[in-house]
């Protein structure tokens, strides 16, 4: 099988190949899967045959999970089942679901081993590689969390079958992401009619989308330095998000950020890459945004983890493949956004 390592104090293996589900197993004997109640039963169900489970806990899904009130359920019933220190929780489900099962983990007796099994897109470019594991607050979007990497990681193509097109389009935009920070060879692949679970050439696109990110992931886990550069887009995402109380999805408001970096990359000298952004969206089809007011979602973007005594960094590209993090005056802020609304109100981004 593909197999991508993640280096670093706890290294890990990310295995990338239809079938991988059926192949997997932990070596603990005493597991917790953690679940989107979401899913298809017949997900559940292979994965229950591939790790027994003692406890099986199903958690809404999307965001609704990521909340303080879900975390203390999951636990409570962790420690009603003695799940033990030298047991494990597995996290089956989007990223999501694979942010609450890892921070679980993570908290849990200060810490158990910690599987991961994504099933959507976005979910195995992003959220199961790398151990950012939270929940979120009223406040903001993953203000909560812990750094605590998997053991191993399990993304089966095949999983991705069952998702709705417009959540499959919404993960790519992190594989997209990675194309325009790291590796432009994604780009024109994921736009691709063949860019989807059965053709060919997918897993490799899928797989070098997953090593974009356990490359940075490797040299930087804590996101001292290039770790910040995978969040390119996600400073207006995640506050578009936290405005409309996650009415607009995360890969949706991550193509929708992507776009105002760019042009705010334009604007402060960079190349102009807001063809590819723009490209994006139309690909895309986001939900069109509800009416936006910049001082409140700048509000929510002050609080951005990015964020230090000094104020709020954005991540920019120079050109393809050359980010940089900067600081950007809030009179910049507000006339690019002015741009950037006028462009993605318009009915070829729907």
């Amino acid at each position: 099988m593909p197999q991508i390592e993640v280096g670093g104090a706890q290294p890990y293996t990310v295995t990338v190949e239809t079938g991988a589900l059926g192949c997997a197993s932990v070596p603990e004997r005493r597991v917790a899967l953690i679940v989107d109640a979401g899913l298809p039963a017949g997900w559940t169900l292979r994965a229950e045959q591939a790790f027994h489970p003692e406890l099986t806990i199903e958690v809404p899904s999307g965001d609704a999970c990521k909340t303080l009130e879900v975390l203390g359920g999951v636990l409570s019933r962790l420690a009603l089942s003695n799940l033990p220190r030298d047991g494990a929780v597995i996290g089956l489900g989007g990223g999501a679901t694979t942010d609450l099962a890892g921070f679980a983990a993570a908290s849990y007796l200060r810490g158990v081993a910690y599987y991961s099994v994504p099933t959507t897109l976005l979910g195995m470019v992003d959220a199961a590689v790398g151990g950012k594991t939270g929940v979120n607050l009223p406040e903001g979007k993953n203000l909560v969390g812990a750094f605590w990497p998997p053991k191993a990681v399990w993304c089966d193509p095949e999983l991705l079958s069952s998702l709705p097109p417009a959540v499959f389009r919404e993960g790519a935009a992190e594989a997209y992401k990675h194309g325009l920070i790291s590796d432009p060879s994604l780009l024109p692949r994921i736009l691709s009619p063949d860019f989807r679970p059965g053709q060919p050439g997918f897993e490799q696109t899928l797989a070098d989308a997953v090593a974009v990110k356990a490359s940075v992931v490797t040299r930087d886990l804590t996101e001292q330095g290039e770790r910040a550069f995978l969040n390119f887009g996600h400073t207006l995402a995640h506050a578009l998000e936290a405005v409309t109380h996650h009415g607009v999805s995360h890969g949706d408001a991550v193509g929708y950020g992507m776009h105002y970096a760019a042009l705010l990359s334009r604007e402060l000298g960079g190349v102009d890459l807001s063809a590819h952004t723009r490209r994006f969206l139309e690909w895309q089809q986001p939900r069109p945004l509800p009416p936006l007011n910049f001082d409140e979602l700048n509000a929510y973007m002050a609080r951005d983890k990015k964020a230090d005594s000094t104020g709020v960094r954005f991540v920019l590209l120079h050109d393809l493949a050359r980010p940089y993090l900067e600081r950007v005056p809030e009179t910049v802020l507000r006339s690019v956004f002015e741009v950037w609304q006028s462009e993605v109100s318009s009915p070829v981004s729907h």
